[in-house]
C-alpha cells in the first residue's frame, strides 16, 4: 500500500513545494489585481481550467465535460491547461488571473497553500477547486465528488454479482474524496453480501494505468472476482481475466461491453452552471458547492445497465432501484466516511 497522503499531508508538501515563492512575494509588491468583464467577450463569462492530469483523466474530464457544455451553449468563452505540474500550478494560475479570466476552475489537492494564495492576490477573480479543505476568504469556493450515494448503489450490484465473495478496490491514493467512495461502495455490498470480503490497494497516483493494471492483477490472482475500478488499467485487466469491475465518476461501459457492469457517474453540470450563474450576476462568493454532487441535485447518477441490463437479477434490480428512491426521498441516508478503507481479506 503506498504513503497515506491525507489533506494534512497535502497542506505541507504543498507548503514546502512553494515556500520560495511565497518568500519572494512577501518582499515584493503586490501584484496587479485580474479579472475581467463580461462585456469584454460578447456577454461571456471568461473562464480558465488549469488541471494537473490529462482532460481525459475521470475526475478532471467531468469538470472539462460540463465547461465546454457551457461553451457549446455560448454561456462562457473557455481555456485550459492540462498536465501542469505542482510545481507550476502557481504560475499557471496567475497566468490566466493576469489576463482577464473571471472565473477559475481547478483541483488545489496538492498544491493547497499556492491555491489560496493566488486567490487572496486577485480578490476580484473568482476561484472555484476542488478541495479537501474550507472555502477561503471572499473568492475562493471549493467543491469535490460527492458521489457516495451512486457509490452505495453500484455496492449493492456487486454484492449480488460475485460469486468468490472477493471483491478487489484499486484507488489512486486514500484521501477523503477516495475514501468515501470506496466506503460508501463497500457498505452496499454489505448490504446485500454480508460475507464479502475485500482486497484495497492504492497505487499512489492519480494517472499511471500500469500500476493500476499489476495492482489489479494481483488481486484477481488472488480471487476477487469484481473489481472496483477507481483508476484507469483495472477494467482492462478484469476484462481479460474475465471478470466483473464497476466503474466510478465515468461510465466506461462502451470500452468494456462484457465487463463493467455498472458505474456511479459524476455529473458537474449543476456545479459549473450555478458558479456561472453567479459570476455573471456578481454574487459569486466563497462556498462549498460540494452539495452539488448529490444525486437530489443531479449531480451523480448509476447509469444504465446497457449490455448488462438482462444479466442483472430482476429482484436485484428492484432492491436497487427502491434504495435509489429512498436515497431521493430522504428515507436512506448514505453516511458520509472519510476514513480510509482497509482490506478484509
Amino acid at each position: 500500500m503506498t504513503e497515506n497522503l491525507n489533506r494534512r499531508q497535502f497542506l505541507v508538501y504543498s507548503s514546502a513545494a512553494f515556500s520560495t515563492s511565497l518568500f519572494l512575494k512577501a518582499c515584493t509588491n503586490p501584484l496587479t489585481l485580474g479579472g475581467g468583464s463580461s462585456s469584454s467577450t460578447g456577454g461571456k463569462v471568461k473562464v480558465a481550467g488549469v488541471y494537473t492530469v490529462p482532460v481525459r483523466q475521470q475526475w478532471v474530464s467531468r469538470i472539462h465535460t460540463a465547461l465546454n457544455a457551457a461553451k457549446k451553449r455560448g454561456d462562457i468563452k473557455y481555456d485550459f491547461s492540462e498536465k501542469i505540474t505542482n510545481a507550476g500550478y502557481e504560475q499557471t494560475l496567475r497566468r490566466y488571473a493576469e489576463t482577464g479570466n473571471q472565473l477559475i476552475v481547478g483541483e488545489a489537492f496538492g498544491v493547497e497553500t499556492a491555491c489560496r494564495t493566488v486567490a487572496r492576490d486577485y480578490p476580484n477573480v473568482s476561484f472555484l477547486m476542488g478541495s479537501s479543505g474550507k472555502p477561503d476568504g471572499d473568492n475562493f469556493a471549493v467543491f469535490d465528488n460527492y458521489i457516495h450515494e451512486a457509490s452505495y448503489l453500484t455496492g449493492l450490484i456487486a454484492g449480488g454479482m460475485t460469486q468468490s465473495n472477493i471483491i478487489g478496490l484499486v484507488g489512486g491514493y486514500p484521501i477523503p474524496e477516495v475514501n468515501r467512495l470506496m466506503n460508501a461502495f463497500m457498505r452496499g455490498v454489505e448490504e446485500i453480501a454480508p460475507e464479502v470480503k475485500f482486497l484495497i490497494s492504492f497505487i499512489g497516483s492519480w494517472y499511471d494505468p500500469s500500476k493500476a493494471r499489476e495492482t489489479a492483477l494481483s488481486q484477481i490472482e488472488a480471487g476477487a472476482d469484481v473489481m472496483y475500478a477507481e483508476r484507469f488499467g483495472v477494467s482492462e485487466v478484469a476484462q481479460k481475466k474475465k471478470v466483473l469491475a464497476i466503474g466510478s465518476v465515468i461510465d466506461t461501459q462502451k470500452d468494456y461491453p462484457d465487463t463493467v457492469i455498472a458505474s456511479a457517474l459524476w455529473h458537474m453540470e449543476p456545479t459549473i452552471d450555478r458558479a456561472i450563474q453567479a459570476v455573471r450576476a456578481g454574487t459569486f462568493n466563497a462556498k462549498d458547492y460540494g452539495q452539488y454532487s448529490y444525486m437530489k441535485y443531479n449531480g451523480c447518477s448509476l447509469a444504465p445497465y446497457g449490455t448488462f441490463e438482462s444479466k442483472i437479477p430482476a429482484a436485484l434490480k428492484q432492491k436497487v432501484k427502491q434504495h435509489q428512491d429512498d436515497i431521493l426521498s430522504g428515507k436512506l441516508l448514505v453516511k458520509i466516511d472519510d476514513a480510509e478503507p482497509k482490506s478484509t481479506a
